[in-house]
């Protein structure tokens, strides 16, 4: 019962997470110029925090990856988490104008794969809390530049179809990018509940 409500919980978060994709969209491109932004928040503060909160975490499936009963699970992905590209295919079949320029999946959502099989294994299976720590902020600065590459070779492309420069362009993925950014760091810790989670592929945390 619990996990029906999940999943259709999870089904109704499609559309919001969709739409709010689309205000952001939307709202850059209506925008007369989009600011560049520093989407890694990499100020000392911040990383001290979240190495702080998370070594525990870290060193928790550490243990799990070293116990010899382990077993990593077969990798899987949903795309771009979190409904995002569940929520853009439901987009684009309601839009057609939006799909014939956007597709019918997340231009990025390779990125997404790419950042799932790293949070899948979660690091080495000998590493530390520290490397495992390090691991999950190098994946997660990776799919942010990732999605930022994407932007850059859609730039060209998009400019034109919406008469903005490539610097707008650069400004609207940059914003995209911050966004799934701070949501992975914020949503991706290891040893939650969340399907997501970094090391989602061991067995769940005691």
């Amino acid at each position: 019962m619990i996990r029906r409500d999940r999943r259709r919980c999870a089904g109704a978060l499609r559309w919001p997470v969709a739409l709010v994709l689309a205000w952001l969209v939307a709202g850059h491109l209506l925008a007369e110029e989009s600011a560049p932004l520093d989407p890694a928040g990499d100020a000392p503060a911040i990383e001290a925090l979240e190495r702080q909160l998370e070594l525990g975490r870290h060193a928790r499936l550490a243990r799990i990856k070293s116990d010899p009963d382990s077993r990593i699970a077969d990798f899987t992905t949903d795309g771009c988490s979190g409904g995002l590209s569940a929520g853009w295919e439901s987009l684009a079949a309601w839009l057609a104008d939006f799909r014939a320029v956007h597709g019918d999946r997340p231009p990025w959502e390779a990125c997404c794969i790419a950042h799932d099989r790293l949070y899948h294994a979660g690091g080495l299976r000998d590493a530390t809390a520290e490397d495992s720590f390090e691991g999950r902020r190098a994946a997660d600065l990776a799919l942010r530049d990732c999605v930022i590459e994407t932007g850059a070779r859609r730039a060209p492309a998009l400019s034109t179809q919406y008469h903005l420069t490539e610097g707008q362009i650069a400004g609207i993925y940059a914003a995209v990018a911050d966004l799934m950014y701070r949501s992975v760091r914020l949503g991706g810790i290891p040893c939650s509940d969340l399907p997501w989670r970094w090391g989602y592929g061991w067995p769940a945390c005691d």
